[in-house]
């Protein structure tokens, strides 16, 4: 046993003779087992998978292909059960290309709040939104990409760039989400850290294949794939393969990541779906671990599929075997039985493609007129709880002589920059929030979702100005210089709001530069040099150079909004009068310079024609962990935010635990199971005489019974050893990966083996929330001077003083040992630091360990 890990842990490093990284195989797919809280829905899976054809099995695993149905992926159907297709929909932060639903702060501003509780009601707000308008899989949560670099077009979609605050987050986002009776989708698995060339054919570059993400295996571990972990661990029932390679092999067809890492090593039960088109072959993609591809075509619209007819030959010619079919099947209903959706289930009441209220049921084909769109209010509160998050997430990153909350009083208000105002083209006026008109509230692409309004800052600063009896003008033109100038000078108090987005100005998905656009840097001088009470309001996608402005001494305050959503000026009004005693904390590092995170988007290919070759040389050291290694200055540092009252920490307490020995995972499974009896005959997947076939509509029927003529495949009847690979049909039981055996990863993992207690005394006049932050020093040459492992969010009166108490597991205090390829707990010394930022940690103490 030990001597087949180190065999793989070498695999992983070496380079074959093309002299690039290589990802080991591992075969074959490990079989779900309905361990635990996945039992019931196991069972009722196993019953009804059992009854089905072999057809009808490859339906639940296909897509139907692109705008073939309402959602923006549907697998296929099951007439004979009553059983409608599971309708798949974006996004993150919402219910993407519908109406009357909420847009919701961004996953980053969840991270900016460091608050489980808000990332649960978040969650549970979109599960029931998703719920309400018939979607059986929302396609959210993200930790991938996790941040490796500041410039990732797509870093707002997760939470943050270190894998703890993520993990704890993205696990409270799925609880919710699940909790309302919807499947989670944590996405995407794995390393998908940048938008260029995660596709070869996007970006107009001629190379061969999508770019690879090279990653040691003590870096996928400890940062990569800790987040997925906490979401399999949460029970998530859906995970998305990505786009990228890893180790110069496709994410959905890689055997190591979904067969090795993820189904045994994390001892995930749900099913893996791939990203849209992000499926490169059908036998090798089943074999390697993926169970649905979306949306099911191999490029949108095209007819042609790797699963649908091709899966069911693989299953009849015996390629693909008849248990691993089951298993895809069984992973899919298990999920589907998990959240309730056989209870909380209705019919899909919107269309994507359109919001007429009648058309096309199958879109591209222009076929099956019918009802789309009963246009369903979903919202219900939620736009409490969306104003709550965008105040909450509110980090006050400079306040001189308290500057900050306005009164009320003050005489004359301007405001200034496009930032504050309306989008003139309407709301929803750039499709997926593609462009740079008005308001920056929620990033683009397919993580975004239609807004049913959105409050500007504008609006809501004039409304409270009004309210206050004062004099307001708004300047929403960045190059109105000279009028910014007239009004500043007049003006007692001057807001010049700002933002940074992504594909506008030559930002093509990731941005090219991290200055603010549109020359917003003039206009903050410009207002800045006539009025000494200058707040600056910034809406991001993650942090800015502001080194060239924030120390001008007319600007009294800064604020970092991040993408609030659609209550974004009232979030903001709240903070600036005082409402909301801001609480939020930087999620990500703010660097002076470019140069100082040490990473960057790869921007030009650097392999030829072949796939791009993104090496990892960082390790672990992203964010936080490389300005510290490195003895970088930052502008502003992780989990950095300040208040309108003051704390003190004191009394800091660590106490070790009794734990049982930490135990590797031993033993073998059972053999792989079918379910029910698959009918050999290729005449009984024929296509029915009454099916009136659409177009471009994928099937799991076959056009004839040669099943060679059926797959249009000149490589057909090719010996299984050329293509199959060693193992890959082994149905026998295999061996518990040592630091598996539970959901999540071995269940020692998990432990408590110390409890750490700590004084926070608000020492101001009013009530704030303050944010203890724990760190450990692991103590190793090869780990990071401090790493997060703790946090919470305590809301504290004045002259109050509350104890906060956690624990650590012993997780939280291993490291991955790439010998014995499991977690241990090394013999360097631990320190333990509490404080509120990763620079400001005024208490310390040894952590020594029960042995």
């Amino acid at each position: 046993m030990r001597n087949e890990w180190l065999i793989a842990l070498a695999a992983v490093a070496v380079a074959h003779a093309e002299d690039l990284a290589f990802s080991p195989p591992r075969y074959p797919s490990p079989w779900a087992k309905g361990k635990g809280e996945w039992a019931e829905a196991y069972e009722k899976a196993v019953d009804f998978v059992s009854q089905l054809t072999l057809a009808e099995k490859v339906n639940l695993t296909s897509g139907i292909g692109w705008e073939g149905g309402r959602c923006v992926g549907e697998s296929g159907s099951i007439p004979r059960k009553d059983f409608a297709g599971l309708c798949m929909q974006d996004s993150p932060l919402g219910i993407r290309f519908a109406d009357y639903v909420s847009a919701f702060p961004a996953g980053l501003n969840v991270a900016a709040t460091w608050d489980r509780n808000l990332a649960y009601l978040r969650g549970q707000a979109m599960g029931e939104e998703h719920r309400d308008k018939g979607v059986d899989v929302q396609l959210g949560p993200v930790s991938g990409p996790l941040g490796r670099t500041p410039e990732g077009g797509r870093n707002w979609e997760g939470f943050s760039p270190d894998p703890v605050l993520t993990g704890h987050l993205m696990a409270k986002t799925i609880e919710g989400i699940q909790d309302a009776g919807v499947i989670a989708c944590a996405k995407h698995y794995i390393a998908n850290e940048q938008e260029h060339f995660r596709q070869s054919a996007e970006g107009g570059f001629n190379i061969s294949d999508s770019l690879s993400s090279n990653i040691d295996d003590k870096t996928m571990h400890e940062l990569y794939l800790w987040p997925f972990a906490d979401a399999v661990r949460a029970g998530v029932g859906s995970i998305m393969c990505s786009y990228n390679q890893v180790n110069n092999s496709y994410s959905c067809s890689n055997s190591y990541l979904l067969n090795h890492l993820l189904k045994n090593e994390l001892d995930f039960q749900g099913f893996v779906m791939t990203d849209w088109s992000a499926q490169h072959s059908g036998v090798g993609d089943a074999l390697a671990g993926t169970d649905m591809d979306m949306p099911g075509d191999v490029s949108f619209d095209s007819g042609t599929a790797f699963y649908g007819s091709n899966l069911t030959i693989a299953v009849l010619n015996g390629t693909v075997p008849e248990w691993r079919i089951d298993d895809m099947a069984v992973r899919i209903m298990s999920s589907y039985y998990k959240v309730g959706r056989d209870h909380h289930r209705i019919p899909v009441n919107f269309d994507s493609w359109t919001q007429d209220t009648y058309g096309n049921l199958h879109y591209y084909a222009n076929a099956g007129y019918t009802k789309l769109n009963d246009h369903v209010d979903v919202r219900g509160n939620h736009a409490e709880i969306i104003r709550k998050i965008g105040s909450a997430s509110t980090v006050l990153l400079k306040n001189v002589d308290n500057a900050l909350p306005l009164t009320g009083a003050e005489k004359y208000v301007g405001v200034f920059g496009e930032d504050a105002g309306s989008n003139p083209n309407g709301v929803n006026g750039c499709d997926d929030r593609g462009c740079d008109d008005g308001s920056l509230a929620m990033g683009w692409g397919s993580g975004t979702a239609n807004f049913p309004y959105l409050v500007t800052p504008e609006q809501a600063i004039q409304a409270e100005v009004v309210k206050n009896g004062g004099y307001f003008t708004a300047i929403t033109n960045n190059s109105a210089i000279e009028q910014a100038q007239a009004i500043a000078k007049l003006a007692s108090y001057v807001v010049p709001l700002a933002r940074r987005f992504i594909n506008v100005d030559g930002n093509a998905g990731d941005r090219k530069n991290l200055t603010l656009w549109k020359d917003a840097e003039t206009l903050i001088h410009t207002v800045a040099n006539e009025c000494n009470n200058t707040i600056v309001v910034l809406h991001t996608v993650g942090p800015v150079l502001v080194d060239s402005w924030v120390d001008h001494p007319n600007i009294t305050a800064v604020l970092w909004a991040g993408l609030p959503g659609q209550e974004s000026g009232n979030s903001l009004v709240d903070v600036l009068y005082g409402t909301v005693n801001p609480g939020g904390k930087t999620p990500f590092t703010w660097g002076k310079e470019r140069s100082d995170w040490g990473t960057d988007v790869m921007y030009e290919p650097n392999n030829g024609q072949g796939p791009p070759q993104q090496d990892y040389t960082e390790g672990i050291f992203i964010d936080y962990r490389h300005f510290d290694k490195a003895n970088i200055e930052p502008s502003f540092e992780f989990g950095y935010g300040l208040s309108y009252t003051s704390f003190s920490f004191s009394g800091l307490d660590v106490q070790p635990e009794p734990a049982a020995p930490y135990t590797p995972a031993t033993g073998t499974t059972g053999a792989a199971p079918t379910f029910g009896k698959i009918d050999k005959d290729a005449s009984a997947y024929l296509y029915p005489q009454e099916i009136n076939r659409v177009e471009a509509f994928i099937y799991p029927y076959i056009n004839s019974t040669d099943l060679k003529a059926a797959s249009g495949d000149p490589h057909y009847g090719w010996p299984a050893e050329k293509y199959i690979p060693e193992g890959a049909q082994d149905g026998s039981p295999q061996p518990v990966h040592p630091a598996g055996g539970s959901p999540g990863g071995n269940e020692g993992l998990y432990d408590i083996v110390a409890t750490v207690s700590v004084n926070i005394q608000n020492t101001g006049s009013v009530v704030g929330d303050e944010v203890p932050q724990l760190y450990i020093s692991l103590g190793g040459p090869d780990d990071a001077p401090k790493v997060l492992r703790a946090f919470d969010r305590l809301t504290i009166q004045p002259g109050e003083q509350k104890t906060w108490t956690t624990t650590l597991t012993r997780r939280d205090v291993s490291s991955w040992d790439v010998v014995s390829q499991n977690w241990v707990v090394s013999d360097y010394p631990k320190t333990v630091y509490v404080g509120n930022s990763s620079r400001n940690l005024p208490l310390k103490a040894t952590l020594t360990l029960n042995s």
